[in-house]
């Protein structure tokens, strides 16, 4: 599978978190050109903080390597990861994330970038954003559109 193809499972994954209220992010996590796992936002579900869709991937993904080791993987996520995330995505050992909205604070985008860059004992995470032109315009709006039906 391609990148454009991870990335429709991720976008679908988001519109289960649209159709339930919270904000559509989804996440795939791949190993070895096997897609281990994949979730979507939950914090308002689960009433919890934590409850992001890359941190939901790479838990369920390390229950199923029996692992938090998650070396060789990708994770494709609709938006560019928050800080929290993006430490636990270079904690978990995943090597790229692609990812295809960027993140809207500038702020944010480069503490992320400095996390997946550090030279510490873990490699740094490439990162890659798609194209969003070869997306449907809907798959893409859901962001836009979850948060201007929260301001009105």
């Amino acid at each position: 599978m391609s990148d454009y193809q991870y990335m429709l499972l991720a976008l679908k994954e988001a519109k289960k978190a649209y159709d339930n209220d919270e904000v559509p992010v989804g996440a795939v996590i791949v190993q070895n050109g096997e897609v281990i796992s994949f979730a979507y936002n939950r914090k308002e579900e689960c009433q919890c903080s934590l409850e992001h869709a890359e941190l939901i991937a790479i838990k369920d993904a390390c229950g199923k390597n029996n692992s938090w080791r998650l070396t060789n993987s990708v994770m494709y996520v609709t938006l560019e990861p928050c800080p929290m995330c993006a430490s636990a995505i270079k904690q978990s050992r995943i090597s790229k994330v692609v990812y295809l909205l960027d993140n809207s604070n500038e702020n944010i985008r480069e503490i992320v970038n400095t996390i997946f860059n550090l030279e510490d004992a873990n490699k740094p995470v490439k990162k890659i954003k798609l194209n969003i032109s070869e997306f449907k315009s809907e798959d893409v709006t859901m962001l836009s559109n979850f948060f201007k039906k929260k301001r009105n």
